[in-house]
């Protein structure tokens, strides 16, 4: 009877709680404290303003005038904090004529994208069989990129390309594999041998890229 009685009052308890549980509508980051993986801690209710819903960066070009001929504008928690912990961000490309995002992945997020401007040539690998699946997109084209997953976009016209990008993500993450590997300080040695580049290969890359031998 006492064991019945236990068990009632768990459930009970369990039910009552649930049931009188907060529900938060939004969780506004607060970017002047600690960041995680799960995001910032929110701001008090009493100070989010509508500005913390509206982000308006994404309506400048961004400067192409680097290394990649590319620029990616982040709309992510950082930059735009009403989306802290909702599970969504954006991003502008903008693509100079020969411009590209080398390979690389974001482990935190799935991305989609649209080409607003020109033509952009972009694909992925599998990581099952490193099956490619690459298309040549067009103005209105979608593609999707799976997350965790190498791809690349190159500008495949000859005038300036713009295309918006969304993901899965409020911090998407990212990793360019050219400049993981050699804008380091990983010894020439190592990535010779993990790469089976000769050490001419390596000192070239890391020069252009800004690593050290």
């Amino acid at each position: 009877m006492v064991k019945m009685n236990l068990s009632f009052l768990f459930i009970f308890s369990l039910i009552f709680s649930l049931s009188n549980a907060a529900v938060q509508d939004f969780c506004v980051g607060d970017l002047g404290g600690p960041e995680s993986t799960a995001g910032y801690l929110c701001k008090k209710a009493t100070v989010v303003t509508v500005d913390d819903f509206v982000f308006s960066g994404l309506g400048v070009t961004g400067n192409t005038s680097n290394l990649i001929k590319a620029a990616v504008t982040p709309a992510f928690a950082a930059q735009f904090p009403g989306l802290n912990g909702l599970g969504i961000s954006m991003a502008r490309l903008d693509l100079a004529p020969d411009g590209v995002v080398p390979i690389h992945i974001h482990p935190g997020a799935s991305e989609v994208l649209i080409v607003i401007q020109g033509s952009i040539f972009a694909g992925f690998i599998s990581s099952s069989a490193n099956k490619v699946y690459v298309k040549s997109l067009n103005k209105g084209d979608i593609m999707i990129f799976p997350q965790g997953l190498l791809h690349f976009q190159i500008n495949a016209g000859k005038g300036p390309e713009l295309a918006f990008v969304s993901f899965s993500s409020p911090v998407p993450g990212l990793q360019i594999v050219d400049f993981a590997l050699f804008a380091n300080d990983l010894p020439s040695e190592i990535i010779e041998k993990v790469t089976f580049l000769d050490d001419a290969q390596v000192k070239k890359l890391k020069g252009v890229l800004g690593g050290t031998n």
